[in-house]
This record gives C-alpha cells, structure tokens and sequence, in this order.
C-alpha cells in the first residue's frame, strides 16, 4: 500500500508499517481508526498524532512514530490491542468501483 506494508485482519486494515525516506516524520506504525476514538486512543498512546502527509484535514489515520522514545513498546500494545479485538482500531475499507470500460460510440446502421 503506497509503498508501505498494511496488516489485516480478516477483511478490516488495521495497521500500515511505514518505514521511508521522505517525511520521515510520519514514519512508524499507522492506526486505522475513526476520528471519535482518537481521545480515547491518546490516552493509551500519548504520542499518537494526525499524519502529516494526509493534510491538514483529520483524518481516521493516526501515527505512532517511530521516532518517538517509547515506539517499540507503544507498537507492541497496539498490536495486542488489535489481537484483542479492540474496537477502536481497524476499519473495513470501501469497496472501490470496478472501472467501467469505454465504450466505442456506436455507428448508425446503413
């Protein structure tokens, strides 16, 4: 995904590893979860935050970064949060639209 690597469980995203070398700052681990749970979620990882490279918009998306002191553990909890079944994190994506082929204008019949 993107170049990234996304987990999933069952037919939920609920994870996107991002390990690159432009905007390094929203590398680390990637929580698909609603904009209500954010709150709640800071509270279990208060490093959370918005990932810059979607904007300025909040979106779903939220970061754990890697570069923070406490990454690898705050990875693991998610982790088991997610294995735990946890609610707040994971989403069923949107089923995309099958492109429509083109269709040749028709000719008239002579």
């Amino acid at each position: 995904m993107f170049g990234c690597v996304a987990v999933y469980v069952e037919e939920k995203i609920v994870l996107i590893l991002r390990d690159k070398p432009r905007a390094k700052a929203d590398n680390g681990v990637w929580l698909a979860t609603t904009a209500e749970h954010h709150a709640s979620l800071r509270r279990d990882f208060p490093q959370m935050r918005s990932i810059g490279l979607l904007g300025k918009e909040i979106t779903g998306w939220q970061v754990l970064p890697a570069d923070t002191a406490d990454f690898e553990e705050a990875a693991l909890r998610a982790c088991e949060m997610v294995v735990q079944g946890d609610p707040r994190i994971g989403k069923v994506p949107k089923q995309r639209s099958a492109p429509q082929a083109r269709k040749k204008p028709q000719r008239g019949r002579r």
